[in-house]
């Protein structure tokens, strides 16, 4: 069979620490933001109390059970799996001088377990979430003291598993922090887009000290950022849809610029001034910053519109980002637009940008899936929507646009970010939890199971 992918395409599946591994206080673990968070990130940030519980203390029991969920992902022939180390397992309060070894212990253990069955891990230094010692102590994100908090905690994973992993990821979705401040940079809801800047550019100065500590301390290591991809189209062709669309997505694309150029770009200045914003920037800022990624990482899910209806953008849905509909588009269960050609226009639109390599590192269909009398899971929707998407990557790289690989959301039921609900699925696996937190935690595999394990297996050549 010919296949269009390159021979060692990163085939795979991506999940959060704080989304699967539960055990949110075993083994000397911390309070995370996430830990704060236990109705999602559009949830109220509770104070946690002794003798209390949340959905996302227990999630699927990944902490203790990955063993049998490497073994299902090494079943599909994962080659990849993307998961992130939640900070609080580290250094539980954030600004510890020595780490916390029984959390070390752990993820040592949970990569030599991919070892075995020869998968690559790509690791995420930090997904939506953060040390909430940070936040109450030195106001998270806001602080310019947290970059070295997090640089002495990115020094000590690339040190501790130089040799186990090469793959490494920065801040998840980095741009989020724009639509969810306490999530993305550990500010209250409400805070001043002055003070959200201000904490996002120290998380850019962050990134980037990381990224010089990955090639010191990794010489044969890669390490990238990731975006929220969140391409958006002009409703019209009016000059002024047109013009608003430009700036809307440069509000995203701004994390990416930095990240992948070195410096602020040009247009950013004239936003500042707009918007009577002054972010501090040091002359050490600017060096620091010129350390680059190796590649741009990034989630797809959905397109939207943009237009300069005022009564039309009213109508704005979404997840994180608040969307215009785009007509010509059908929606998921949850109001997400399915466009797969948008996934093809993303990435040439980030490969023209960077002419960096490219690592779709999250897409997917979050859905109800209906267990059947005989146990049987058939959710044809998910494997449509997943080889429709996979058939416009195929596209893009005929197009000529370097990829790494590709690891879809949640191959593995698990917590969803926005709400924290088990129902809106997106797995290859079926975890039985439910939204109240009743269930067995068993697993068992869905249709998209067999269907995804033929795709890697054909290294692509089996999509339609």
């Amino acid at each position: 069979m010919s296949t269009i992918f390159p021979e060692h395409f990163l085939w795979g599946g991506a999940v959060a620490a704080n989304q699967v591994e539960g055990a949110y206080l075993t083994d000397g673990k911390g309070l995370s933001t996430s830990d704060l968070q236990p109705q999602g990130v559009f949830g109220p940030v509770v104070e946690r109390h002794a003798g209390d519980s949340g959905i996302k203390d227990v999630a699927i029991d990944f902490y203790h059970r990955y063993p049998e969920d490497i073994k299902l992902f090494a079943e599909m022939g994962f080659r990849c799996l993307r998961t992130s180390i939640a900070w609080t397992r580290i250094f539980p309060q954030g600004d510890e001088g020595q780490p916390n070894e029984a959390g070390l212990a752990f993820y040592d253990r949970l990569f030599d377990e991919m070892a075995r069955y020869h998968i690559t891990p790509l690791i995420t230094l930090s997904h939506y979430e953060m040390p909430y010692g940070l936040v109450k102590n030195h106001g998270g994100w806001g602080s310019r003291d947290t970059i070295d908090y997090f640089e002495r905690y990115a020094r000590t994973v690339f040190q501790r598993y130089r040799h186990k992993v090469k793959h490494w990821l920065t801040f998840n979705e980095i741009n989020m922090s724009l639509h969810a401040p306490f999530t993305g940079v550990g500010l209250p809801e409400g805070s001043s887009r002055q003070a959200i800047y201000q904490a996002i550019h120290h998380q850019l100065v962050a990134s980037a000290r990381a990224v010089k500590a990955c090639h010191e301390i990794i010489p044969d290591g890669r390490i990238g950022n990731m975006l929220l991809g969140g391409l958006l189209y002009p409703l019209s062709c009016k000059p002024e849809d047109m013009l608003e669309t430009l700036q809307q997505n440069r509000e995203w694309l701004f994390f990416g610029d930095v990240q992948a150029r070195g410096a602020y770009p040009a247009y950013m200045a004239r936003f500042f001034t707009d918007q009577n914003i002054q972010v501090t920037i040091t002359p050490q800022d600017r060096t620091d910053l010129r350390e680059t990624v190796d590649f741009i990482s990034f989630s797809y899910y959905m397109t939207g519109c943009v237009t300069t209806d005022q009564a039309l953008n009213n109508q704005a849905r979404g997840n994180i980002l608040n969307m215009v509909p785009n007509p010509h588009l059908a929606s998921s269960d949850w109001g997400w637009q399915i466009d797969p050609v948008g996934l093809r226009l993303l990435m040439n639109e980030l490969y023209d940008r960077y002419r960096k390599p490219l690592f779709i590192v999250e897409n997917g269909l979050g859905a109800r899936d209906k267990v059947e009398a005989d146990g049987s899971i058939n959710d044809d929707y998910r494997i449509r929507y997943l080889n429709d998407h996979l058939v416009q990557v195929g596209e893009a790289i005929k197009d000529g646009v370097e990829v790494l690989g590709y690891t879809c959301w949640g191959p593995i039921d698990l917590v969803s970010a926005s709400k924290a609900e088990f129902s809106k699925r997106y797995g290859f696996i079926y975890v039985d939890r439910d939204d109240q937190g009743n269930g067995t935690l068993e697993r068992r595999r869905k249709k998209s199971f067999h269907w995804y394990a033929g795709v890697v297996k054909s290294n692509g050549a089996t999509l339609e």
